[in-house]
């Protein structure tokens, strides 16, 4: 038992540092209130910032592509398209995920170019309602699927036009919504960019979010017309029921308002393990299983994969043997398929098949396999509520660190792979890489024991549910540990 009595030294020793820690907490809360409102009184500054960012994306995306490709002999710090490849997937996208952990959708709110242009558009467009097409939860599972895929068949990691293909064409499509639909909102992001069902997921292990006092909402006083468009939240989330970091951009405009709205920190696991169980949320589940850790392991994989070579050099046998030649000659436009003969990088339409067939190979294998686990450990929790379906959907929920580590080491491989091209070497890479997939594995690992908890009846219940998540988590692990 620990001592607290004051008149004892021990005694007044814990209360002392029980007097620190609260003392400490207590600045933080201050300091993370602070910044809140500090945000709220800069929005001039911040779409100062947005547009100078908006700026640089361009010049990254777009003269690249209309410059020749480098030669062998050019260098990152030399040539402007290796520097803008470098920018974007070994830079920006690996650290832009890292900083959803980390600080929830600061870059959404703040940074993103794609974000601003939209809402800078719809306050001068069409302003029509948003059809109720749009609406459909299931985009973000079915952008990121579409994106990822497509992005495997021309190369958009290496080569400039698929990049301002893609990215630009996803620009493109946000200003044109944001021109027809709202007004000075951001109707693209909250249901069609194609990344930000994953920067929800990840936003949810945020340590830092806005936190909605109800009660001091409903009692605090009507506001004023004028304090009330202060308060525009572009990616419509509704601010008086907001309980997690999911869909918050953390651009500030609300913190503060009626005085129920401060940037407060949080448990990293409250979000998945108190708040994503109110509610079934299959497209994430499915976003979960099937995108980050079945489809997104394989984009990463399949060029070095032994299995994928293996298979295509059998398939090219077989076709040899019986004179069909056209499936290893056959070539598509750039934009189809990657076509860079004097690179001696073209995608033949039997390379386009097998890489197809092992993305699709890939995405039902580890995905079926983590449904199979899902499946088993909300059967192991039988007799508890809510329903099997809403324990099931929860579950997944606590797969979100490993899933979302995968995608970063993927993008960080590309970083390790530009750095060790210009003979820099990063130490300890190896052990880096291991360390992060260990913590995420362990977290992962830790929110199923606590969801497990929630509803399981007895001791053993838990244990035995945690087994399959368990399992779920190891085989994420294994496809990451094989290329390395």
């Amino acid at each position: 038992m620990v001592d607290l009595l004051p008149g004892s030294r021990c005694g007044a020793r814990n209360l002392g540092r029980l007097a620190a820690a609260y003392d400490a907490g207590g600045r933080l809360d201050s300091a993370l209130a602070a910044a809140g409102v500090w945000l709220l009184h800069r929005q001039r500054t911040i779409r100062t910032v947005q547009w100078l960012v908006v700026a640089f994306y361009a010049l990254l995306v777009i003269v690249p592509a209309f410059l020749p490709l480098p030669q062998r002999s050019a260098h990152i710090w030399t040539n402007l398209t290796l520097f803008a490849q470098f920018m974007f997937w070994g830079i920006w996208w690996p650290f832009v995920l890292l900083s959803m952990v980390l600080v929830g959708r600061l870059w959404c709110g703040l940074l993103c170019p794609e974000g601003a242009l939209s809402e800078a558009i719809s306050r001068h467009g069409r302003g029509r309602h948003t059809p109720h097409w749009i609406n459909w939860k299931g985009w973000p599972f079915v952008a990121f699927i579409c994106t990822t895929a497509y992005g495997q068949f021309v190369s958009v990691y290496q080569y400039p036009k698929p990049a301002l293909l893609i990215l630009g064409g996803s620009t493109l499509a946000a200003m044109a919504v944001g021109y027809l639909f709202g007004r000075g909102k951001r109707v693209w992001c909250r249901y069609l960019c194609p990344v930000s069902g994953v920067f929800a997921l990840l936003a949810k292990l945020s340590p830092v979010h806005y936190r909605v006092d109800r009660a001091a909402w409903d009692s605090a006083p009507k506001p004023q017309a004028s304090e009330a468009r202060l308060v525009n939240c572009a990616p419509l989330v509704p601010i008086r029921t907001m309980k997690g970091a999911g869909q918050c951009h953390m651009c500030g405009r609300c913190s503060g308002f009626r005085e129920a709205v401060t940037l407060a920190r949080r448990s990293p696991s409250y979000e998945i393990v108190r708040v994503a169980g109110a509610e079934s949320k299959p497209w994430e589940t499915w976003l979960i299983v099937f995108g980050l850790m079945g489809l997104a392991t394989g984009a990463f994989h399949w060029a070095s994969s032994p299995w994928f070579v293996t298979a295509k050099q059998a398939a090219a046998a077989w076709l040899i043997d019986r004179g069909i030649l056209w499936p290893l000659t056959g070539q598509a436009p750039w934009w189809v398929l990657t076509n860079y003969p004097e690179q001696n990088d073209v995608m033949t339409l039997l390379d386009s098949a097998m890489l197809l067939a092992y993305l699709f190979s890939a995405t039902v294998a580890i995905g079926g396999a983590a449904c199979l686990c899902l499946t088993a450990s909300s059967t192991l929790l039988a007799g508890a509520r809510p329903p099997w379906k809403a324990r099931f959907h929860h579950l997944a929920q606590s797969l979100i660190p490993v899933a979302g580590c995968g995608v970063f080491l993927g993008l960080f491989g590309l970083t390790a792979s530009m750095l060790h091209a210009e003979g820099v070497a990063l130490p300890f890479a190896a052990e880096a890489r291991a360390a992060l997939m260990g913590a995420a594995a362990l977290w992962s690992v830790l929110l199923a024991w606590r969801i497990c908890g929630l509803y399981a009846r007895s001791w053993g219940a838990r244990w035995a549910a945690l087994l399959p998540m368990a399992a779920a988590v190891s085989a994420e692990v294994a496809s990451w540990v094989a290329p390395f």
